[in-house]
């Protein structure tokens, strides 16, 4: 069953559906598609590789999408990363209705739910061919856990994180809050070397 949350922006509705709703099918063909069209390969079994219970909100995460007259124009998930990191996955807005800052709204709006759910980090992967996506990531404040010098088809899938804040209200005894800013490169560094060295950052 799906549930309403607001509307984020004139005419849009952001719903939370789980993957088997009929809803879903636009957003997991265009990605398999796409995905197929720049990597030379068949995405299709990658993007069902993930258990649908993992999106849904008993095992941590959620599936939101944002709906413009009873139609999905944009969407995406998060899972559970570890114990306090949300991992975003599919975030996708059909073609007929890109460059209206759909995807920027759906990042957020997956933030907001994350840390409704407690999480404090999000980590995600993008591919090396998907320049739009990274030019998405680096615009929401997210920071880049590669060299953002090197070519990226040296690197593979690009890992990103960032930092959510702590609301006050939340915060136990002795808690200090989580300060939403871009992590130092030598922060990064070493969440890059543990990312390769548990094998975690090989997303498209």
């Amino acid at each position: 069953m799906s549930s309403t949350a607001h509307t984020p922006l004139p005419g849009l509705t952001v719903i939370r559906v789980p993957v088997s709703d009929p809803r879903v099918r636009p957003l997991l063909r265009e990605l398999g598609d796409e995905y197929t069209a720049r990597y030379g390969r068949d995405a299709h079994a990658e993007l069902a590789r993930y258990p649908d219970e993992e999106f849904t909100s008993a095992h941590g995460g959620v599936l939101l999408l944002l709906v413009e007259q009873g139609e999905p124009v944009a969407g995406g998930a998060f899972r559970r990363y570890d114990g306090t990191t949300a991992e975003l996955k599919r975030v996708w807005t059909h073609s007929a209705h890109r460059r209206r800052g759909l995807a920027r709204r759906v990042v957020a709006e997956l933030e907001r739910e994350a840390g409704d759910r407690g999480y404090r980090r999000i980590h995600l992967t993008t591919g090396p061919r998907q320049p739009e996506a990274r030019g998405l990531y680096l615009a929401a404040g997210y920071t880049p856990l590669f060299d953002t010098q090197a070519d990226p088809e040296t690197i593979g899938p690009l890992p990103f994180e960032k930092h959510l804040a702590v609301a006050p209200t939340r915060l136990g005894a002795g808690e200090q809050p989580v300060t939403a800013v871009r992590s130092s490169p030598t922060a990064a560094g070493k969440s890059l070397t543990a990312e390769r060295r548990t094998g975690k950052a090989s997303e498209l």
